[in-house]
C-alpha cells in the first residue's frame, strides 16, 4: 500500500485536477490510498476533494510540513508518496515509486518536476532546478528534495522525526536526517507536473529570492510572507 499525502489551502481551482491525475495511475487503485489534508479552507477544496480522496483531514499541525505530518500519521500504507494540490502527477507516478523502494536500503526517493504551464522561461527555470537536483545527488554535495515529488518508508520517516513545521525548506532538510537510516534515492522517472502559478503571480527572482532567504536563515523568518500568501 502507498499512501499519497497532499496538503491544500483554498484549492478549488487546482484539486481536482491533481486528485484525477491520481485516479488515472497504472497502479491499481486498491493498492493505493490518496489523503488530502485540508488547512481550514474557506472555498470549496473540501466539497471537491471527497468524492476522489480516501480521506480529507483538517490540518491540525502548523505550516505545510505539519499538514504532511498529520497525513502521514494516518496513512495506513508502508510507503508514502507527497506531492501539491496544484500538481499532476502521469499515470506511471507510483509505479516508478512502488519500483524504486524494491531494493530494501531505499528510504527516500525524489525526481525532477516540469512546468504545467507553457512558455520557455518556465522550462528553463525547472530545468535548472533539475540540473541543481540531479548534479548534487550525483556528487553526494546536496539532496534537493521537494515535497511536490517525494516518497518514504514510513517507519523510518517517523524515526527520523518527520517534516519540521517551518515556513520554507522542511522537503529539503528532511533527507539530511533520513539518509541516517538508509538510502536516498534520485529517480529521473520519478517526474510530477508542477505549477508555475506562484513564479507568474509574484516573479521568479523575487519568489527564488525570498525562499532562499527563509531557508537560510533556518526556515522562518518574519520578514517575507513566503508560508502565509493565499495564492490565487
Amino acid at each position: 500500500m502507498i499512501s499519497v499525502i497532499i496538503p491544500a489551502y483554498n484549492e478549488e481551482e487546482n484539486i481536482v485536477r491533481c486528485l484525477r491525475s491520481l485516479t488515472r495511475q497504472t497502479l491499481p487503485r486498491e493498492e493505493y490510498e490518496i489523503i488530502v489534508v485540508d488547512g481550514n479552507s474557506r472555498d470549496r477544496t473540501r466539497e471537491l476533494a471527497e468524492p476522489y480522496a480516501d480521506q480529507v483531514l483538517i490540518q491540525t499541525s502548523k505550516k505545510v510540513g505539519g499538514a504532511r505530518n498529520d497525513g502521514i500519521l494516518t496513512a495506513r500504507g508502508s510507503l508514502i508518496a507527497t506531492t501539491d494540490a496544484d500538481c499532476v502527477c502521469p499515470p506511471t507516478w507510483l509505479s516508478t515509486i512502488r519500483q524504486g523502494f524494491t531494493g530494501s536500503d531505499v528510504v527516500q526517493m525524489y525526481g525532477p518536476v516540469d512546468p504545467i504551464e507553457e512558455g520557455l522561461n518556465y522550462r528553463l527555470s525547472l530545468g535548472a532546478i533539475n540540473l541543481l537536483s540531479s548534479g548534487g545527488y550525483h556528487t553526494g554535495i546536496l539532496y534537493y528534495t521537494l515535497g511536490c515529488n517525494t516518497a518514504f518508508r514510513k517507519d523510518a520517516f517517523i524515526d527520523a522525526g518527520m517534516y519540521r513545521c517551518i515556513d520554507a525548506g522542511d522537503d529539503l532538510e528532511i533527507a539530511l536526517r533520513m539518509k541516517q537510516f538508509g538510502r536516498v534515492l534520485w529517480s529521473r522517472e520519478m517526474r510530477v507536473g508542477f505549477s508555475m502559478r506562484r513564479y507568474r503571480q509574484f516573479g521568479t527572482l523575487k519568489s527564488l529570492y525570498e525562499w532562499l532567504y527563509i531557508v537560510a536563515h533556518g526556515g522562518e523568518t518574519d520578514k517575507f510572507s513566503y508560508s502565509r500568501r493565499e495564492y490565487k
